[in-house]
């Protein structure tokens, strides 16, 4: 079919030649991580919410007669490699207060992290300190595993307000701050700029979904046979995560507070544009197991991935690297999603300990080396004094595109609490995207079993120890 002969795409409508079909090398390599996805959703991650560990009462300690502990346990999984880099910061946090730290591999992400915590509850393994990433904390909280850390930080002198807003406000609930902001990320929308030039494009992201599909008949005649224009690909802690901007670009929301809104018109209007993304001949997403591997090697012409991968970009692509906000949809308003980790204080643990804990945390995440992270990771500087620093400043002239990234951050909103809420909420929605994306079922089939699903989710695990 001739370019001539084909509609005009609508609003949010992607055209191209041909449907975009993952090969067999792809195919076969994502059953294995869809599997895999499965059994450990099957495998439940410990105790569910509300078990014998449901949350008490918060208890007042007075920090001012308390003495640190020489010795804690901190629960990594190393975000963006940085064993090494951690190592030194415990080093350096050492040779300060003469508190050691000891480093421990808990997992290889955030969810392993979080199936290990709750399966040690109420046992002697229990850390001082572990990862919370943003789908898990609230679970952590909910069992009443983890303690809020604002009465620790006044204690200390720590100037919360520093923090970037979206970051630490994450972790709050009820007027309280159950995490610290560490490794946190956006998405971000990268570029092959060899092959933009290719295609007769202008050196810049696209400032819409809209431009990016009247843009994709040029990239499609520019990318390999098993590539595409844009690299989407999907999972838990990821599909809904990067759903969150075309949801929010279109009006919608995944739930307001705790009300599930997936079967709003909006809503459903979301999930049909993710689904033409991949399927029909509008499409022109594609996806493989290897994404950030395979958009180095220059299969896809664009991808969006977290901000938390530039660094591995910028090391191993083969090609001039372009980095630019998220589309934008026809809805005005702030359509970025923060997600990531930080660190949590466990609960059952002595004052000393998590006194000595907090010490720790607001040493890992003052403003210096907050911005040493970002510059050796691309995940985000947590602190505002950080981001027009001396060392993120020296990068910014560098490397333009870690620039790009902070700047990104005005477009940042806090998660859909469903999401990052409900237990399991991550994983009930991945499954539902899945469907789409890897089915083609359309959004007015599958949204409503996925709203269901959440509410039934919300009124078994959480709504009876709110």
């Amino acid at each position: 079919m001739s370019s001539a002969s084909r509609r005009r795409p609508s609003l949010w409508t992607p055209r191209t030649k041909e449907t975009w079909t993952p090969s067999r090398r792809n195919v076969l390599t994502l059953g294995g991580a869809v599997a895999t996805a499965g059994l450990l959703s099957a495998c439940g991650g410990g105790p569910s919410v509300g078990g014998d560990t449901a949350r008490a009462e918060t208890t007042q300690t007075e920090w001012d007669g308390v003495d640190p502990a020489e010795r804690i346990t901190w629960w990594s999984n190393h975000p963006g490699n940085t064993m090494e880099w951690e190592q030194s910061m415990i080093d350096a946090f050492t040779a300060e207060t003469g508190i050691e730290v000891e480093l421990v591999t808990a997992g290889a992400n955030y969810d392993e992290i979080a199936q290990r915590f709750q399966a040690a509850s109420g046992t002697s393994e229990i850390p001082d300190l572990v990862g919370a990433s943003d789908v898990w904390w609230f679970r952590y909280f909910v069992n009443g595993q983890i303690i809020p850390v604002d009465d620790l930080f006044a204690h200390l002198g720590v100037d919360t307000d520093d923090f970037v807003d979206t970051f630490y406000e994450d972790y709050a609930y009820e007027g309280l701050h159950y995490a610290v902001p560490y490794a946190r990320s956006t998405p971000l929308f990268y570029y092959n700029r060899d092959m933009w030039e290719a295609a007769g494009l202008p050196d810049r992201g696209p400032e819409t979904w809209e431009e990016l599909a009247g843009w994709s008949e040029a990239l499609w005649g520019v990318v390999p046979g098993e590539g595409a224009p844009l690299g989407l690909s999907h999972g838990p802690s990821w599909s809904a995560w990067w759903y969150s901007n075309v949801s929010w670009g279109l009006g919608a929301a995944m739930s307001e507070e705790w009300d599930v809104t997936l079967e709003t018109e909006e809503s459903i209007a979301a999930g049909r544009f993710v689904r033409d993304l991949y399927h029909g001949d509008g499409a022109y997403a594609g996806f493989s197991a290897q994404n950030n591997a395979d958009f180095q090697a220059g299969m896809f012409a664009s991808l969006v991935g977290s901000t938390g991968a530039l660094t591995g970009h910028l090391e191993a692509a083969t090609f001039e690297l372009g980095a630019a906000f998220l589309p934008e949809g026809p809805v005005p308003g702030p359509t970025v999603p923060t997600g990531g980790t930080g660190i949590a204080i466990a609960a059952d643990r002595e004052p000393g300990q998590q006194l000595a804990g907090a010490m720790f945390l607001a040493f890992l995440t003052n403003a210096e080396n907050t911005a040493d992270y970002s510059a050796g990771t691309g995940y985000m500087p947590v602190r505002h004094s950080a981001i027009e620093g001396e060392t993120m400043s020296a990068l910014y002239e560098e490397v333009p595109q870690f620039r790009t990234s902070v700047d990104q951050l005005e477009r940042t909103r806090t998660q859909d609490w469903v999401r990052v809420f409900t237990p399991g909420g991550d994983q009930i929605i991945t499954d539902g995207l899945e469907e789409i994306i890897l089915q083609g079922s359309d959004a007015e089939d599958v949204f409503p079993n996925v709203a269901a699903q959440l509410e039934r989710a919300f009124s078994e695990n959480v709504e009876p120890y709110l």
